[in-house]
């Protein structure tokens, strides 16, 4: 019988979690076109692809036609998709390339036997022709990933606790530990500032910070990526979505639950509440339990930004 895993175990599983890239420079933006080593890493599932840009850019720089490109015009694709640099590596992973997951793995298990494709995850780097249409510019100091980040975890404060008084009221040297704490992969500096951010576990949150990744039909743009994110109260009572801010329980209500949660938002892609019929939810390469509560995915499976970025795979 499995035995369920705890919050605090799931979260380092969350955070230790990581996929094997190959990278490789654009052919055309290389002196030997095709004949150029790969740059293979280990990357963490929680960090972002512009950390990795100086040390890839160092890695190339012999191999690069235009010498004079900096760190910062890198921008990432996969099969010649351009990457949202702001999305975490794991979400781009599960969207993308993500292994098809079994059915049985998920939070309530124990997430060390959770394991990714041992095939890297092949990507190609740039250095020139940056698609503006796709993504916003980078720039040298890194700010703009920074204020991306933040403003990602500003709304998810939002709707924890109904006002975004928390991130504001942070201080300077914690705003930015933040983000450097995610960079870094330092749980432990992560979870002392966040607990600053978190209501308690006796304080339900108001709404809980989800979004939903959509499959794309087959004859969409892979660029185009299309998320579903609507209000969703960690209770219900008899049907009805709750949206008391009072910490305690009325009579009558229940944790919502992800299958829950995603047959009121997607009931032909999930017309049972209780077992996956036509899709699967996705998160960090495993599979939800449809019986999961959502606050308590989020509180233990979030992003560093907050967020639960859950990705609908269908079912063959």
């Amino acid at each position: 019988m499995d035995i369920p895993a705890s919050p605090a175990a799931i979260q380092k599983s969350v955070w230790e979690g990581r996929i094997p890239l190959e990278i490789v420079l654009a052919p055309s933006e290389s002196r030997s076109y095709d004949k150029t080593d790969a740059y293979i890493i280990s990357c963490p599932r929680v960090s972002y692809l512009p950390s990795l840009l100086p040390r890839v850019r160092a890695f190339f720089s012999a191999y690069l036609i235009e010498p004079s490109s900096r760190h910062h015009d890198g921008w990432f694709a996969f099969e010649g998709v351009p990457l949202k640099w702001h999305y975490p590596v794991g979400l781009l992973f599960d969207l993308y390339a993500g292994v098809d997951p079994a059915s049985k793995t998920g939070l309530r298990n124990d997430p060390t036997q959770q394991t990714e494709s041992s095939a890297p995850w092949r990507l190609t780097v740039h250095f020139s022709d940056w698609p503006s249409e796709d993504l916003v510019r980078l720039d040298e100091n890194g700010m703009v990933m920074n204020d991306a980040f933040i403003n990602s975890v500003k709304e998810a404060d939002f709707l924890r606790n109904g006002t975004a008084k928390g991130i504001m009221s942070l201080s300077k040297e914690d705003s930015s530990g933040l983000w450097k704490a995610v960079e870094d992969v330092n749980l432990a500096s992560f979870q002392r500032i966040s607990q600053i951010l978190l209501p308690p576990p006796s304080q339900p949150f108001r709404n809980v910070p989800i979004r939903i990744f959509l499959p794309l039909p087959p004859d969409e743009e892979s660029g185009s990526l299309k998320v579903l994110q609507s209000p969703l109260p960690p209770f219900i009572s008899n049907s009805t979505i709750t949206q008391s801010t009072s910490p305690r329980l009325s009579p009558g209500s229940q944790p919502q639950t992800i299958g829950g949660a995603l047959n009121k938002l997607l009931p032909n892609l999930f017309p049972s509440r209780r077992t996956p019929v036509l899709a699967k939810p996705v998160l960090h390469g495993a599979v939800l339990p449809m019986s999961a509560p959502i606050e308590e995915v989020v509180r233990c499976s979030a992003y560093g930004d907050g967020w639960a970025y859950i990705v609908v795979k269908m079912m063959g």
